[in-house]
């Protein structure tokens, strides 16, 4: 149940404020300035920017799992701690107090040229390091989580569906962009209530973290 709970933190990166907006960009981007013309194109880069920042994310995963197996005999202390940070980051998700680096948001002209493959994959590399403060309360989460697991395998696998979240709306948007338009505007609309949601859903991730009733939790939701 914890990979459902990952994935669902990949899914609202995808729609946070930090980076929904700049989706047409990055669309635009893969189909190398065509508008959308070269659907097979755009959908061959996205799945290429996908694969390229789930690399990252593994590398961070089986770390943060390893990390955690290291500390393991100090289990209360490591969930009170991860527990105290998740918590942190759904209090700015609130407007409860500032963050600096989790509210940074990059703007960065992209100059629009042919992509290949391997180029998507360098970009989603390049995505995941350049982008890590704004899309960080929810990968911070993840990591949380994947450290709590004591298992490089067991982390990597927290972030495999974390990135799945994030990256297979990314996929059907390459396909779907021009059906979507009114889906992304209903988002936009209501930022305020995705912020408040989402920041209640980290505080109360936290809070099970802290007290260790996170296990209970996910057995009690799998009955």
């Amino acid at each position: 149940m914890q990979y459902i709970l990952s994935l669902l933190e990949g899914i609202i990166t995808f729609i946070s404020p930090c980076l929904l907006p700049m989706l047409p960009v990055y669309l635009s981007f893969f189909a190398g300035g065509s508008g959308g013309e070269k659907t097979n194109s755009t959908l061959k880069n996205a799945i290429g920017f996908v694969c390229g920042f789930t690399v990252v994310f593994l590398i961070l995963g089986a770390f943060a799992g390893s990390i955690g197996l290291f500390l393991r005999q100090y289990t209360s202390v490591v969930n009170i701690i991860t527990g105290l940070i998740v918590i942190l980051f759904g209090l700015n998700f609130l407007g409860l107090i500032q963050i600096d680096l989790l509210n940074r948001t990059y703007r960065k002209e992209l100059h629009i040229k042919e992509m290949g493959f391997f180029s998507s994959v360098l970009f989603g590399i390049v995505f995941s390091i350049g982008w890590t403060p704004c899309v960080g309360a929810f990968l911070g989460s993840a990591l949380m989580l994947a450290s709590q697991q004591g298992s490089a395998i067991e982390g990597m696998l927290m972030l495999l569906f974390y990135s799945m979240g994030l990256g297979i709306p990314f996929i059907i948007s390459a396909v779907l962009i021009h059906r979507l338009k009114t889906a992304f505007q209903w988002i936009k609309a209501h930022y305020r209530i995705i912020n408040l949601l989402s920041g209640g859903l980290l505080v109360i991730v936290g809070i099970l973290m802290m007290t260790g009733w996170m296990g209970y939790f996910l057995t009690w939701l799998t009955f």
